[in-house]
């Protein structure tokens, strides 16, 4: 936790990756974020996901992506 003053609670976030000269956008991710600062913290499960969605993104070589998460 950054801030150190914030309560964590359950919420969504928008995850934002820049890898390769593409860019991944994806929206209502579910996390745990501080109400403080917003910092966003995702479960094992989540983080997999993200990197399921970044993989198939990169394979599919467009630059730009959007998506709404699903587990």
């Amino acid at each position: 936790m950054i801030c150190k003053s914030g309560e964590i609670r359950p919420g969504t976030t928008t995850f934002t990756a820049d890898r390769e000269g593409k860019t991944l956008v994806v929206r209502g991710v579910p996390a745990r974020v501080c109400s403080q600062c917003g910092e966003a913290y995702f479960d094992e499960a989540t983080t997999k996901r993200l990197e399921e969605i970044a993989e198939q993104v990169r394979r599919t070589g467009v630059q730009l992506a959007l998506h709404d998460y699903a587990a």
